[in-house]
């Protein structure tokens, strides 16, 4: 792609709209949990795993 035609132009401003500051415009890419509930999940099976290696005295995964 080439943009030479529109490279130099100003940057629209829209009359309407007041230009949103900065510390909002951050939160919008801020970090979610896109999973809810995996984080926990994850906390339990490792438990799980975890006892169950003390029972048996031998690793599980090698």
């Amino acid at each position: 792609m080439n943009y030479d035609d529109i490279i130099d132009k100003p940057h629209h401003e829209s009359k309407t709209h007041p230009r949103m500051p900065r510390i909002n415009r951050a939160a919008q890419f801020a970090p979610f949990a896109a999973l809810s509930g995996y984080e926990e999940a994850i906390k339990e099976m490792t438990a799980k795993v975890e006892r169950a290696h003390e029972t048996r005295k031998r690793p599980i995964l090698q």
